[in-house]
């Protein structure tokens, strides 16, 4: 299954995720109308059905959507699979000689890097569609954008108003509404198409102007009925408003309104109709995609295999820490480490990331995800740090404070959005959580007679907090720690396994939200390995066993 190629001149429209990523659309998903540059889906994505078909025997002969399961073999990484080679060209990574990349090569690599994040977003992004993006109202481009518009439709109605009047300009109106009913169609939808292409044919019209014999409104209106037919319900009350607009040049201006609002219903319903097609392919899909992104560049895996080599330089580190804290532990052996280890290693850096930086080439389609992910796991962590702080200092002040913990969240989360901006202050939001908390623990107390915490205490747990905000803070690295230590259990974990492993203490309080998280990581990483899991045993095997690699390398030569 492909995914057609890039259209970069489709201005004013992008596809949008709940998560704020943009994709550019494909141009066999999209095409343009009049003075709009509006996105519209077409019939030719394969397995596309809309409700309206007047012809429902023909059902049968359209195309229909293969499935097709996937092994979860490629997340197996035994001594074994890296000593071993691969037998299909798409689960083996081919290595290929320096080359100089053509601008034609350049550009097939960047259009097999459209398709395939789209197709993944597509499938993983149960919240992505297509929504409109206008110019700003007040910004150079959308100043021109109405200027013309008006300019056009100006002089439209000038030609209509004329004594006889001058049709061309309408008839051409009148040939792209029909080409845009056409698309909306089915194949089998045989009798409205030949309705269209009827009572729209242009060159009927055209003989019709010649002798000033042409029905304008008696054609928009058939254009409105054919539009309420073909429609999505939510755009019934549009259809209602055209059928009661009686200036001929409006009507025919809110007619292109209303068609690029139903554009953008079919292009939804198409990725709607698409997601469990792409959803069974998708690790197909994408191996495959990547590997052609592979072959027309060559250093695509640049960076994965850095990525790759820091985790095994850190694992190396850390069995040298442990060696020399053993005196009875034997130096001169070689380490044996685990690959499964290492990669987890490398997935376990992604919650730290520096996303100035570019991630590696493999998990490119997910970096949105990722960030997010580690942009909420900063806040949960000190809203852990803030709890664990506060219970050791007036642990016995906030005991019988009814659901704090809930409190804290609640004062916290809102505080907290957006920390991992630059220009966020992480000191002045922590100065005003300890306010809150001290207003919250002192409200409790006055509620049951008791005395409120003194001026001193206020100000040491106010202090305490602050001080999560500097680096080391001895408070904040344990809580890091034993989030690093609960998501390595994760991964841990056979991906078949529901059940999720112990919290580590001090976690509690954000116990609910690091689960949540925890899973939707350990998807990500879970369907990853599935990908690309052919790919990284190649890498592997190169940085681990060399020797292995380099006896490969040899007999392949040999034999050649």
């Amino acid at each position: 299954m492909d995914v057609p190629e890039e259209d970069t001149n489709s201005p004013g429209w992008v596809f949008k995720s709940e998560g704020g990523s943009c994709v550019r659309p494909s141009r066999a998903l999209c095409g343009t109308a009049r003075g709009s540059g509006l996105v519209y889906c077409v019939n030719k994505v394969k397995g596309f059905r809309m409700p309206l078909n007047d012809d429902q025997s023909s059902d049968s002969d359209s195309s229909r959507l293969s499935e097709s399961t996937v092994s979860s073999s490629d997340t197996e990484y035994s001594r074994q699979s890296f000593n071993s080679d691969s037998s299909s060209k798409p689960s083996s990574p081919a290595s290929s000689p320096p080359k100089v990349i053509t601008f034609d090569e350049l550009m097939a690599a960047t259009r097999n890097l459209s398709n395939w994040t789209l197709a993944h977003e597509i499938a993983v992004n149960a919240n992505f569609c297509i929504k409109q993006e206008d110019y700003p109202q007040n910004s150079f481009a959308g100043t021109v954008k109405q200027i013309v518009h008006k300019a056009f439709w100006d002089h439209l109605e000038s030609e209509l108003n004329e004594d006889p009047p001058e049709y061309k300009h309408a008839i051409k109106l009148f040939e792209e509404i029909k080409e845009i009913l056409l698309s909306f169609l089915t194949p089998g939808a045989n009798r409205i198409h030949n309705q269209i292409c009827e009572v729209l044919d242009t060159d009927l019209i055209r003989q019709q102007a010649e002798h000033n014999a042409v029905d304008i409104p008696g054609l928009a209106n058939y254009v409105i009925n054919t539009m309420g037919k073909l429609c999505a319900p939510i755009r019934d009350n549009d259809i209602k408003q055209l059928k009661a607009t009686d200036n001929i040049v409006e009507l025919l201006r809110q007619i292109f309104r209303v068609l690029d609002l139903m554009k953008v219903d079919m292009a939804n319903y198409t990725i709607k109709s698409l997601r469990p097609y792409l959803w069974h392919n998708l690790v197909d899909y994408e191996r495959t995609k990547f590997q052609e992104i592979l072959e027309e560049t060559p250093s695509a895996l640049n960076l994965t295999t850095e990525w790759i080599k820091e985790s095994i330089e850190d694992e190396l580190s850390s069995i040298s820490d442990e060696s020399s804290s053993c005196p009875g532990a034997d130096s001169s052996s070689k380490p044996i480490i685990s690959p499964t280890l290492v990669l987890n290693n490398g997935y376990l850096k992604l919650l730290q990331w520096d996303y100035c930086k570019t991630i590696p080439e493999t998990l490119i389609t997910d970096e949105v995800r990722l960030q997010e992910l580690r942009e909420k796991l900063n806040q949960l962590k000190v809203i852990a740090c803030v709890s664990l702080i506060t219970n050791n200092m007036v642990g016995a002040a906030v005991v019988d404070v009814p659901d704090f913990t809930d409190h804290l969240k609640r004062i916290s989360l809102p505080l907290l959005e957006g920390m991992n901006k630059k220009s966020f202050d992480l000191k002045e939001a922590l100065n005003a959580i300890g306010i809150q908390i001290c207003s919250i623990v002192n409200k409790s107390l006055s509620e049951r007679g008791l005395p409120t915490l003194s001026e001193e205490m206020q100000s040491n747990l106010m202090g305490q907090i602050a001080h999560i905000v500097e680096k080391n803070n001895p408070v904040c690295s344990l809580i890091d720690k034993r989030i690093q230590l609960f998501m390595r259990s994760l991964l841990a974990l056979p991906s078949f396994q529901k059940c999720m492993p112990t919290m580590p203490g001090g976690l509690s309080v954000i116990q609910r939200e690091i689960e949540f998280l925890g899973s939707q990581y350990a998807s990500i990483v879970n369907f990853n390995k599935k990908v690309y899991g052919p790919f990284y045993a190649n890498i592997l095997r190169k940085l681990l066993f060399p020797e292995a690699a380099m006896e490969k390398t040899e007999a392949e030569t040999s034999s050649n």
